[in-house]
């Protein structure tokens, strides 16, 4: 479980720090509702990963039944969750709806992002 808490921590932390630093630059460039919606869209993608983690155990240790209803709820909760700034950025001119999308795939992006990295490390090592 500590792992999975490390792992949360790792990737959600880079990712709110880009997006909050992203909508920093995007507000002194007057792009507020972009900002707006990449920092909203990157709090909702960062609880879906730590909520996907720490629901995580509650599947293991029951029956096949009894797991795939487990699963499809949680599923269904999160995606309820993901629907909350989307909603919000349709509805409100505040937020840019490209930038709360955007923000919404930022934790899978930075995760992404760093296995592309690992890879190329790889590679070059065994290069030289």
């Amino acid at each position: 479980m500590e792992a999975i808490r490390e792992t949360e921590k790792h990737y959600c932390s880079i990712a709110l720090a880009i997006a909050l630093i992203a909508g920093i630059i995007c507000f002194m460039l007057a792009l507020k509702p972009l900002g707006k919606g990449l920092i909203l869209g990157s709090l909702f993608s960062a609880a879906n990963f730590i909520l996907m983690g720490e629901t995580l155990p509650m599947r293991i240790g029951h029956s096949q039944k009894k797991i795939t209803g487990i699963a499809f709820l949680l599923i269904l909760i999160r995606y309820a969750l993901l629907a909350i700034p989307l909603v919000i950025s349709i509805k409100l001119i505040e937020f840019n709806l490209a930038g709360t999308v955007f923000g919404l795939f930022s934790v899978q992006l930075i995760i992404m992002a760093d296995h592309i990295s690992r890879l190329i490390k790889l590679r070059t090592n065994k290069l030289f």
